[in-house]
């Protein structure tokens, strides 16, 4: 139904579209230039505001929201020029996860110059390489549909930001406006089909084959339409491997689930996609973290089937068999009813067989890790007693660095998705403030945050947020005292010649009582289950700082480093 408004300013426009879109959320940070748009959320009481300490976690929180809820994260910047820019590692961070995160932001009168405004900036410049598209609002009758170009174009295959950037003379200047109240802009699933062809020629190959692995990535994970992969996968007898990042993907209690796979995956997984002579990417581009671009880590030989939403990232890597435009989990439904219609049964008998060995022997080997080192705490003990302890529907966040790249497919994960981390982007300073806006998008689950102390030293203001508007996150800080990765490459490297690698930090759990959340301090292997079973039982955020050993470091990136080996 389309209404009429008469004689509304930009910043009640902007709000009123925001309503349109069944918005329920926004965080942001107040500023000048946007007051017109807060003064109008002051009377909008199904909206509500977040108000955050820095746009940059705010924007993560935004990030974290869109991922968890499958809608799209609002960031309100307030402020134009140093509020903008404060945005752009948060879009940066967004863009390489496909996160629709919508930015609004502020910015200078239309009347004045760049050069000579106030805070004045070319922002139009500053977020186009980063966002699917940034808009700039030079006439007020736009806004509604500038805003609804935004979301559709922030939620359209494949998912990513957008910018607008409004004026304070377009925010303050009034018009009747007409906006359709209860229809959003967009749909939040896709159901993109494969053609016939494609699928008989998808089954041909799957036929031919005894050694099959299926890979299950964002584009099931986000969707959580694991279910069709798991029926194909139980129809062919066939293990599951998750792409870098996409622990969550699949269930990890589902026994062909063989967990994450690439440079960075447990060796079971990874040795499948090396051995496979079939393999079925199922919304996976194949990507830089999963594959290193190199035949190293996947089979050269293998004949990959590519279920992709974004066409430019079909055969982008990989050579293909099969490349197929479509939605992964609808794809995945044809080929299954296929295989069903002509009566398929593969002999993969051995290579399944061979899997289940190999997984078994995988998970007891980490489990029967003995935790005799009571200091200092190891982190394959700490991912072991967080395994023990943990809600099966937690969800879980995870920064960059080399602690948390290890925790990745150390963890367990069974109710996708519930693994949220910077994927290719490598953020540090992205975990905490992540896990503020899944829980703000699933209040019902439990939500952890593991981060290293540098990160957290970045973002720990946002304790304020957390405590104000009651976001009750549990955030597990791997204290080593260091920048882990890169004191791992000097390490390993460089002789041992350290250099701005080593920290210091004030004691994060008395910090965090004096946010008026609660802290815990453990410095002992024994000590970690009984704080977090304490922290669960908490009804305000929670922070645990967690000694943990120094020395445990690991180059991950070590082909970064080959011209330096001798």
């Amino acid at each position: 139904m389309t209404i009429s408004l008469k004689n509304l300013t930009g910043g009640q426009a902007a709000v009123k579209s925001l309503k349109k879109e069944k918005v329920k959320h926004i965080f942001g940070l107040i500023g000048s230039s946007t007051m017109e748009i807060f003064d109008a959320l002051y009377y909008e009481k199904k909206i509500k505001f977040i108000g955050v300490r820095d746009e940059r976690t705010g924007t993560h929180m935004a990030d974290g929201y869109a991922r968890a809820s499958n809608q799209p994260g609002i960031i309100l910047a307030g402020q134009n020029g140093p509020g903008a820019t404060n945005l752009v590692t948060g879009i940066a961070q967004a863009k390489a996860a496909f996160s629709p995160v919508v930015s609004i932001v502020g910015s200078y009168s239309t009347k004045d110059k760049m050069e000579d405004a106030f805070q004045g900036l070319d922002q139009q410049s500053l977020f186009k390489p980063i966002t699917k598209k940034t808009w700039t609002v030079t006439n007020v009758k736009k806004i509604p549909n500038i805003f609804n170009n935004a979301f559709k174009l922030a939620m359209s295959p494949r998912r990513g930001p957008v910018c607008i950037n409004l004026p304070r003379n377009i925010l303050a200047n009034s018009a009747n406006f007409k906006i359709d109240k209860n229809k959003k802009s967009y749909v939040n699933q896709s159901t993109i089909k494969a053609k016939l062809v494609s699928i008989k020629k998808t089954v041909k190959i799957i036929n031919n084959s005894k050694k099959i692995v299926i890979i299950a990535g964002g584009g099931i994970k986000y969707t959580s339409k694991y279910r069709s992969v798991i029926k194909l996968a139980e129809l062919l007898n066939v293990p599951i491997v998750t792409s870098a990042g996409h622990g969550d993907a699949i269930p990890f209690n589902f026994k062909l689930n063989a967990g994450q796979m690439g440079p960075r995956g447990n060796p079971v997984a990874s040795k499948l996609i090396k051995e496979a002579e079939v393999i079925i990417a199922l919304g996976t581009r194949l990507g830089f973290n999963s594959t290193f671009y190199s035949y190293e880590n996947i089979n050269k030989k293998a004949k990959i089937i590519q279920v992709e939403l974004e066409k430019k990232m079909i055969g982008r890597y990989f050579p293909l068999a099969v490349g197929i435009n479509g939605d992964a989990a609808t794809v995945t439904d044809q080929i299954y009813k296929e295989i069903k219609k002509q009566k398929i049964i593969l002999d993969v008998k051995k290579w399944t067989n061979a899997y289940l060995y190999e997984r078994s022997k995988f998970l007891h080997n980490r489990n029967k890790i003995e935790l005799k080192k009571n200091f200092p705490i190891q982190p394959t003990s700490l991912f072991k007693q967080l395994r023990g302890v943990l809600p099966k529907n937690s969800a879980i966040t995870l920064d960059a660095g080399t602690l948390c790249l290890q925790a990745t497919d150390a963890l367990e994960y069974y109710d996708p998705p519930s693994l949220f981390t910077p994927l290719d982007f490598g953020l540090v300073g992205f975990s905490f403030a992540c896990g503020l806006g899944v829980k703000v998008a699933k209040p019902n689950k439990k939500v952890i945050s593991l981060i290293g102390d540098g990160g957290f030293g970045m973002t720990i203001s946002e304790l304020s947020t957390a405590v104000e508007h009651e976001i009750n996150t549990i955030t597990i800080v791997m204290n080593n005292k260091s920048w882990g990765a890169e004191k791992a490459y000097q390490k390993d490297f460089y002789e041992k010649r350290y250099f701005g690698a080593d920290i210091n930090s004030p004691p994060f759990d008395k910090v965090a009582e004096l946010y008026g959340a609660k802290g815990f301090k453990v410095n002992k292997t024994t000590e970690i289950n009984q704080a977090v079973r304490e922290a669960l039982k908490i009804n305000k955020p929670v922070v645990i700082d967690v000694d943990v050993d120094p020395k445990a470091l690991y180059s991950f990136r070590r082909d970064s480093f080959k011209h330096r080996v001798k």
